[in-house]
């Protein structure tokens, strides 16, 4: 079970954020990992929301000394909605995932490299 690090870059190749989750499974499909991505993003969040949100997709009205509870569901559809029109694409094992049904095998490379072409805002 692989530890698999989620990293956010820039279009011009500027590393901004990352972290690491433990133990998941072997395969999971792009979707699954999106969703787990701002699952995990938005619990951090939840548990100190008073400071600014740093996940993919971050919510109207969230930053400091705001005390907003988020709706990870709803983010994580905010996110597949942006995957799927070109907001962000993600790279594994220098290749880009480009369907969000494609298993990606974390085993070989479990580094994702998430790379915003738009900021990303909403829920």
């Amino acid at each position: 079970m692989p530890d698999v690090t989620f990293r956010d870059e820039t279009a011009t190749g500027r590393r901004t954020d990352a972290f690491q989750v433990a133990g998941l499974p072997g395969r999971m499909t792009l979707r699954e990992l999106i969703r787990l991505r701002v699952r995990e993003e938005v619990a951090r969040h939840n548990a100190d929301p008073s400071r600014a949100f740093t996940g993919l997709v971050r919510p109207r009205d969230t930053g400091p000394g705001t005390r907003r509870f988020v709706d990870w569901e709803k983010q994580a559809d905010l996110a597949e909605r942006a995957f799927e029109s070109n907001g962000f694409f993600v790279l594994s094992a220098d290749r880009q995932l480009e369907d969000l049904d494609e298993e990606v095998d974390l085993t070989t490379d479990p580094e994702l490299t998430f790379i915003k072409l738009v900021p990303l805002v909403g829920g």
